[in-house]
């Protein structure tokens, strides 16, 4: 497991989910109860990007259909969606924010799919 650095920690207020990047990988990352978070940028429903939707419960949003998904667990709390989304270990540390990648695991999402087909 590779830990990289996201983002400041003062990029991620309490409440809010933004889209951040380390290599091919993109992440929702989000802050709830002081804490941060890191999941898979795409809904597993129909692959809309979770950094556009908000917290809600104790999930992630999706703000196409209402899915939600448990940001510990990434398994849907709420419906359309059935299927459960990738999370990553997260860490501050020093004021930053870093999220645990495994190399071996190719990233996730439209994105990674469009760089294989071209």
């Amino acid at each position: 497991m590779e830990f990289k650095r996201v983002a400041r920690s003062g990029q991620v207020p309490e409440g809010i989910v933004r889209r951040f990047y380390a290599d091919d990988y993109e992440f929702a990352v989000s802050r709830l109860d002081g804490k941060a978070y890191a999941t898979s940028n795409y809904c597993s429903h129909l692959d809309c990007l979770l950094s556009s939707g908000k917290l809600v419960q104790d999930g992630i949003g999706c703000s196409c259909h209402g899915s939600a998904f448990d940001l510990e667990t990434g398994e849907p709390i709420c419906p359309p969606a059935t299927e459960p989304i990738k999370t990553y270990p997260c860490e501050e540390r020093d004021g930053e924010i870093f999220v645990g990648i495994d190399p071996a695991e190719p990233p996730e999402g439209p994105r990674r799919r469009r760089m294989r087909s071209a």
